[in-house]
């Protein structure tokens, strides 16, 4: 928001389904796929806890559109579920594994037959390795269209991202090609294949999306810049199996079930009140949020925090240590968070300033800015509450802002590679002028690596300035309004594969309309796997028409919205990363 140094009564693609359906994180229909082998045996004595999980794609760890479940992506569970390999489901069924796809620390084991019923084999029962060859017959092949000649190649697709290396999948072997009748007819379960660089494999599965054909082999992982685009994948004449590796001892183990993505929580405000008065008392011109707050959050499932403070505070002289008694408070606020199951955004909430002062200026150097966040990394990196940094509240520093970003966010990397970094945008960090206010942020290449674990920060409001002061009272917010401000946001993160947070949005309570539009906004972001922070919660709010706590303790009607986003499953496997 635009009232930079008030006391804070104010603040100012594609579908997910489709994305991830193209870069392989959906299952897609088993019809390539179920031309794996399916009479083996196996010896081996094996079960593995399927994964706890149900939304719209999963039920309680089993895919809802075709057979498969979901165990965790250990060597051993690697080792044992082998396409070929005969399996015996909860309810007693013997099935045979048509295809493997690991995907973000799971490994989804598709199997040949009907859908599988969650209710009855989900979890928290086990997928057993049997003795038992397979009854449950293979759907036949549609026969294919054109035939391709035993000659057949291939370009590879050219991408590269997160998940693809030059169209070769990162996390398994596996390339991607056009979805042409030619190719599909060529790329099948058991045909031997060569790479660009003279290895032979073969097919293990084939699962078409949206114009491309994910090609998957058997071996290990395949290196994009030696066999990816412009490279071709060919046909070879007769079929060569490659050895397979040899099995090691496999105990029964139990396998933890996977911890959701939070994608909604609040800003705790109180820590950044006061700003005229530095640094202030607290308890008198700021405060730190109580342990209560962390604790009525959880319990409503918002289970993630953005805490703002001062810099000032927290360093009241350049270059100098860090105040003890602010970073008391400080870690404080994290001890409170972790007791409660809540992470932690720590939000710099200075709007680029330091005294008054812009960074870059003759009195506080970039550098300056940079040790500084280096200073608190090396204080709380190590908190388990520790959700993230976010460097700097709504910087509106007409293109200085790129240069600090980086130099903080390399400092910060010097003595933390695991915490995320939330890098927010120039511009208030306005998300509906995302894409026109920051081409800049992301010139470096470091800032697009997704090694450095960075997260772009963006800010909504929904009327009509977009400054989230509401000053017009009868102004109407449509049902899609929200949706319409986020989306040069998000459609930005997608065309650079990078991952965004919207870090402030809030709504009036006297306004029916704009928290419906909060709402569809919620559902928007969840789709696309973007976190969430509302503003805001914590004390001295009064009757802030945003604020979820106000005077008398009467419950908001936008909490009743995030209460329900916040219960609603996700398919997102991380920030930015439908599963």
């Amino acid at each position: 928001m635009f009232n930079h140094f008030s006391p804070r009564p104010s603040k100012g693609l594609i579908p997910a389904m489709a994305l991830a359906t193209l870069l392989g994180f959906f299952p897609v229909g088993d019809a390539y796929a179920a031309n794996a082998v399916d009479t083996s045996v196996s010896s081996l004595s094996y079960s593995a806890l399927i994964n706890k999980f149900t939304n719209s794609y999963w039920q309680n760890g089993s895919w809802r559109s075709s057979a498969g479940v979901s165990v965790a992506a250990t060597q051993q569970n690697m080792t044992a579920f082998r396409v070929g390999t005969s399996v015996r489901t909860a309810d007693g069924q013997i099935r045979t594994v048509t295809a493997l796809k690991p995907a973000s620390g799971a490994l989804t084991v598709f199997l040949n037959g009907p859908v599988l019923d969650g209710n009855l084999v989900g979890y928290p029962n086990r997928l057993r390795v049997s003795t038992v060859a397979s009854t449950v017959p293979v759907p036949a092949e549609p026969s294919p269209a054109p035939v391709a000649s035993s000659s057949h190649a291939a370009l590879i697709n050219k991408f590269t991202n997160s998940y693809w290396l030059n169209g070769s999948w990162r996390a398994s072997a596996g390339v991607s090609v056009a979805a042409t009748a030619q190719n599909k007819a060529a790329f099948i379960v058991g045909a031997s294949v060569r790479t660009a660089d003279g290895q032979v494999r073969t097919i293990t599965s084939v699962k078409p999306a949206s114009g491309a054909l994910t090609v998957f082999m058997d071996g290990p992982v395949l290196d994009g810049n030696r066999i990816g685009y412009p490279n071709k994948l060919s046909l070879v004449v007769a079929p060569v199996i490659l050895p397979a590796a040899p099995s090691a001892p496999i105990a029964e183990v139990t396998l933890p079930a996977i911890e959701p993505v939070r994608l909604v929580g609040v800003a705790l405000s109180g820590a950044a009140f006061g700003p005229s008065v530095l640094p202030g008392k607290h308890g008198t011109n700021y405060i730190y949020p109580a342990e209560s707050y962390y604790k009525k959050y959880a319990e409503q499932g918002l289970k993630l925090v953005r805490l703002p403070f001062l810099w000032e505070r927290i360093q009241p002289k350049l270059d100098t240590e860090l105040d003890t008694a602010q970073l008391a408070l400080l870690t404080q606020s994290l001890d409170f968070a972790h007791k409660h199951g809540v992470k932690v955004v720590l939000d710099m909430h200075n709007y680029y300033r330091y005294y008054r002062q812009p960074i870059g200026s003759e009195t506080v150097s970039i550098q300056s800015f940079a040790n500084t966040w280096k200073r608190i990394a090396l204080k709380v990196g190590k908190h388990p509450a520790l959700g993230g940094y976010g460097l700097m509240n709504e910087p509106n520093t007409k293109g200085l802002w790129p240069q600090a970003a980086l130099a903080a966010a390399k400092e910060i990397r010097k003595v933390d590679r695991t915490n995320w970094i939330y890098v927010a945008g120039d511009r208030f960090s306005s998300a509906w002028h995302w894409p026109q206010s920051n081409t800049q942020l992301i010139t470096d290449p470091w800032m697009r690596d997704p090694n450095n674990n960075l997260i772009f920060e963006a800010h909504m409001y929904l009327d009509r300035d977009t400054s989230g002061m509401y000053v017009d009272k009868t102004e109407t917010f449509a049902p899609e309004l929200g949706i319409n401000r986020a989306k040069p946001f998000v459609d930005w993160l997608r065309t650079n594969n990078l991952r965004g947070f919207i870090g402030e949005m809030g709504v009036p309570n006297y306004a029916p309309d704009a928290i419906v539009a909060m709402d569809n906004l919620l559902g928007y972001l969840r789709e696309n796997c973007v976190p969430l922070t509302y503003w805001a919660g914590g004390p001295w709010w009064g009757n802030y028409i945003l604020a979820l706590d106000v005077a008398g303790g009467a419950e908001q009607p936008q909490l009743a919205v995030l209460r329900k986003h916040a219960a609603t499953p996700n398919s997102c496997a991380a920030i930015g990363e439908p599963l």
